[in-house]
């Protein structure tokens, strides 16, 4: 986990982990409350073994470049389109992808509303626009807070961020705060400074003080506190640390992802959710492209297209893809128009975002654009949707409700409608 800001390192100290919770818990109990809808489906979410892997694209990928071509048009650019496993095209620079196409499905026709780095990552991370008065939950802290109570076993963080820093928590806290490591897996002084037994006394002797406090009677920060201090003991201790280790994945395997930073993320991320982890995100950036776009993608592209062609096929493979979801997506998409610096400009009125695995139909474009890819031709899809779709395909119910900091009540997804024709 990371409270820090992007500028810093995505690792963790220990002490900054424990810290930070510690500080949180105050306000971590009393600001996810749930209604009864909740408790209506407390026996179907405890069944649910689902997870997700979120591919971000920090910068805001051409998406017309990649997965809604418009060849032949002045604004379609120089790549061409060619066949997949299904019945879509996508880009000639993703060839390992057109073979695992069968398992995905393309969102031609997302709509967004924020076309700004910083408000567009907000809003496409929550469903919701950025507001002084509220700090919104993140989809990993909602999908980690919702899941991680199907996870009785689970010893390390439920939502997971690697390679980059993604949104917080909000108001559920910061013990659903990301958990940020590198892409291969490094953790910052999360090794015992003390000898085992040593340790262990040291944890019994807060325990005690702990115990004593909170008969006190002083309210539910100190019991928050102490669930907090027991996560941290778990996961200095637990032998789940082990699924960060990507170098002990056999070297075909490795060589599979691809030697590079994403590569090895996506391979983290499967190793992840195998032990049990309901949300990893994997961040790649560097899709800003406002100048040199088609030279800037020609390396771009076959680095995403290895990495994410890998984790698809791996997971299918290990017939874990009716249990995992994919969802690949940025802030927003890139202009139709061409600039003068042969690149595309900041674009949220008709892009796309992939989806797969889990409870998605497979092997589907839906929605489409214009000819020249300026406007959506069909029923357009907000943030609030692809959320909402997100979160039922892997069992999270939609009428949950919550309360906010500031006495708001809220829906689970800001409201959002499920895409029908996504789902299975």
């Amino acid at each position: 986990m990371t409270i820090s800001s992007p500028k810093h390192s995505p690792e963790i100290a220990r002490r900054h982990f424990l810290q930070h919770l510690a500080r949180s818990s105050a306000i971590a109990a009393p600001a996810w409350t749930l209604m009864s809808s909740l408790q209506a489906n407390a026996a179907e979410v405890h069944k649910n073994k689902k997870a997700l892997i979120l591919l971000w694209m920090g910068g805001g990928p051409a998406t017309i470049d990649m997965w809604d071509m418009k060849p032949g048009s002045t604004t379609g650019g120089p790549f061409q389109p060619i066949a997949t496993s299904a019945d879509v095209q996508i880009c000639e620079h993703l060839p390992l992808m057109a073979k695992q196409m069968h398992h995905m499905a393309i969102v031609r026709s997302m709509s967004t509303r924020e076309a700004d780095h910083t408000r567009g990552r907000y809003y496409m991370h929550t469903g919701f626009v950025p507001n002084p008065n509220v700090e919104h939950p993140s989809y990993g802290a909602l999908v980690a807070q919702q899941l991680e109570k199907t996870r009785s076993d689970l010893e390390i963080p439920p939502f997971i961020s690697v390679g980059g820093n993604s949104i917080g928590p909000g108001f559920l806290g910061m013990a659903y705060a990301p958990f940020a490591v590198d892409s291969n897996g490094r953790i910052r002084n999360l090794k015992m400074e003390t000898e085992q037994n040593r340790f262990k006394e040291r944890m019994e002797l807060l325990d005690r003080i702990e115990s004593r406090f909170i008969d006190q009677q002083r309210g539910d920060a100190p019991k928050e506190h102490a669930k907090i201090v027991k996560k941290t003991e778990r996961l200095l201790t637990s032998e789940q640390m082990d699924a960060f280790q990507v170098a002990q994945e056999p070297e075909n395997v490795q060589e599979t992802y691809g030697d590079t930073d994403f590569g090895r993320g996506c391979l983290l991320a499967r190793r992840l959710v195998e032990s049990g982890v309901p949300i990893v995100e994997v961040e790649l950036g560097g899709w800003d492209t406002h100048n040199n776009n088609f030279t800037s993608l020609e390396t771009k592209l076959p680095e995403m297209d290895q990495a994410m062609a890998a984790l698809v096929a791996d997971l299918s493979d290990r017939g874990m893809l009716d249990d995992v979801a994919i969802l690949w997506l940025g802030e927003f998409g890139r202009t139709p128009r061409i600039n003068g610096s042969t690149g595309r400009d900041h674009w949220a009125r008709s892009w796309s975002a992939v989806v797969g695995g889990a409870g998605f139909k497979r092997g589907i474009a839906v929605g489409s654009t214009s000819q020249d890819g300026t406007e959506i031709e069909t029923t357009p899809y907000s943030s609030e949707d692809l959320m909402a779709t997100v979160l039922k395909s892997i069992g999270i119910p939609l009428d949950i409700r919550f309360t906010a900091t500031n006495g708001r009540p809220m829906k689970i997804a800001a409201g959002g409608r499920p895409i029908d024709e996504l789902l299975a």
